[in-house]
Parts: structure tokens; C-alpha cells; sequence
């Protein structure tokens, strides 16, 4: 098929090279054309707008940043709406607000363009091996159509239902995910504290029901005080935004989350805002109460 790819960081470079792999035309755009160079060298070809992307593909992925990203590249000026023809198919894959999502697919079905909302889970290391969960809103019948394509990037690739559906799916997994890495920074903290060695402690945890893969894999690197960005802290803050948006939309308690959101705003005011979430750890063990005789108020310790 004759693709298109717009957002080559992180995530969607290797998305775009998987692509590739199994024969499909691409155009590509990137505001930095350094992003772009290592798939223009395996056969790509860089254009200078979304518009022109458009213009030459049959599906246009976009994996930019934020839900005013893709409102400007999907329907802004020399955007996807003004180059793509009728029955081309937008998908759009990372972590947006739903009600965006929404908005932007009616946007387009105005022109005949198809729109799936399809965020991904896996990380920079799924993205790579073609190991990403796929949650995808919108039509089925256009699912069905791209399917084999998201079968080129992920292993797990389900229909949520309408559009929308597959970035409030997106705002569930990333809500249990930062739920459950304060939860991993809080009792490696405490095993810290009480002299007992953080790895043993991890180890033990996953051998048994705590187990999970946000233990395994952040738990790891807080253990070995590995800060360095898998996927930057800053983004984390921007999905949990979402979340406690939608979910104040909808009138649904969710104070872990709260808490969360808490401390990704303590880290981004230490200056953690682009290390790894791992570093999650130091605000927790930053409020020790070791300090405080009384124990009555959290007392730094940093």
C-alpha cells in the first residue's frame, strides 16, 4: 500500500521502519528532518507538509504529541484534510483526549476521510520489535481494512468500538500504569528504608501476585537508579491530564490518580520532567518522615 507517516520521534520511527519492512510505500513529514533520516535512508520519501503526505497514501499514521498536534496536523492549514482524497484513512496513534479524537474525525468524515483513534502501549521497545498493544476506535469495517497494517506493529490489536474509543482505552491503560508505578516506588522505597536491599525485595515481589510488568520493567531501574528516559516523565504528566480530565467529565473518583498527578508535578518542578518515570522513586523517598520526631509532616531528606 502507499503509506504515509508523520511524526518520526521516539515511538513513531520505528513504527514507520516496520512499516516499510513488509513493502509498503511511505512518504514521510517531521518538523526536524534529522527525525526523519534514518527512514528516508531505508527507502522513504520526505516531503515538506501533512498535506503532501497525504496526497500520495492510501493510510496516513501520525504519531506526534499532544491533542493540538494532531488538530493542526489533521485539519489545520496544509493539513491531511486538504491533501487526502475520499476513503484514504487517517490513523492516529498516540495518547490524545478522546473528545479531540472525536472531533477531529468528523472533521474529516466531511471530506470521506476515515478516521481510526488507534494509541499504542509497548513503549520505545515495542515499537521497535513490533511487539505494541493496539486499542482502536472507529469504524469496523475501516479497522478490518487496516488490520494487516497494525499487524506489521503490535501483537495485541483490538477494536474498542466508536471513535473515541480507542484513546479512552489509551487513558485507562496509562491511569493502572502510573497508579501501579507509585505503587512499585512506595514499597521499594520502604524496603530502602528499613535496610533491606531494593533488588531482593523486587525480586521476591515478582515472583509472586504483585508481580507486573510495570514492576519488572520501571522497578528495575529503580533499583539500579537508572533515570535515563525510556518515554520522558513530561509525557506521563500530559496523559495523566487527560485521564483527570475525562474522568471529571464523567463524574468518576479516581484519587490514586490524583496522588499521581501530585508527584509528576513534584518531578517536573525538581527538574525530573525529562528523566525516565522511574524516577518516581526520589519523590517518594524525598518525603521521608524519618526526619520529623512527631511524624507528622513529610520532611525531605534530599
Amino acid at each position: 500500500m502507499k503509506l504515509g507517516f508523520i511524526g518520526l520521534g521516539v515511538m513513531g520511527r520505528p513504527m514507520a521502519l516496520n512499516l516499510m519492512k513488509h513493502g509498503h510505500e511511505m512518504a514521510v513529514y517531521a518538523r526536524r528532518a534529522e527525525s526523519a533520516a534514518p527512514v528516508v535512508s531505508a527507502g522513504a520519501r520526505l516531503v515538506g507538509s501533512p498535506r503532501e503526505v497525504a496526497a500520495s497514501a492510501d493510510v496516513i499514521f501520525t504519531m506526534v504529541t499532544t491533542s493540538s498536534d494532531v488538530e493542526k496536523v489533521a485539519v489545520g492549514d496544509d493539513g491531511i484534510i486538504s491533501g487526502a482524497r475520499p476513503g484514504c484513512v487517517l490513523v492516529d496513534m498516540e495518547t490524545i483526549a478522546p473528545a479531540v479524537a472525536r472531533s477531529v474525525a468528523v472533521r474529516l468524515a466531511e471530506k470521506g476521510i476515515d478516521m481510526l483513534d488507534a494509541p499504542v502501549s509497548g513503549g520505545p521497545s515495542g515499537a521497535e520489535q513490533a511487539t505494541l498493544s493496539i486499542m482502536a476506535g472507529g469504524k469496523a469495517a475501516v479497522f478490518e481494512r487496516v488490520k494487516p497494517l497494525f499487524e506489521c506493529l503490535g501483537k495485541t490489536i483490538v477494536h474498542m468500538g466508536d471513535s473515541g474509543a480507542g484513546q479512552t482505552t489509551k487513558a485507562c491503560n496509562q491511569l493502572a500504569l502510573l497508579v501501579c508505578a507509585q505503587g512499585a516506588a512506595e514499597a521499594l522505597a520502604l524496603a530502602r528504608a528499613s535496610g533491606i536491599d531494593p533488588a531482593k525485595v523486587r525480586e521476591v515481589l515478582m515472583a509472586g501476585v504483585a508481580a507486573s510488568r510495570v514492576l519488572d520493567l520501571f522497578g528495575q531501574r529503580m533499583v539500579s537508579r537508572d533515570f535515563a528516559a525510556g518515554i520522558e516523565t513530561r509525557l506521563y504528566h500530559k496523559d495523566l491530564d487527560i485521564v483527570l480530565e475525562l474522568a471529571h467529565g464523567l463524574g468518576q473518583a479516581v484519587p490514586a490518580g490524583a496522588v499521581v498527578m501530585q508527584h509528576i508535578n513534584a518531578m517536573i518542578g525538581r527538574g525530573d520532567g525529562a528523566s525516565d518515570l522511574s524516577a518516581l522513586i526520589k519523590i517518594i523517598e524525598a518525603m521521608s518522615m524519618r526526619d520529623d520526631p512527631g511524624g507528622r509532616e513529610p520532611v525531605p531528606i534530599s
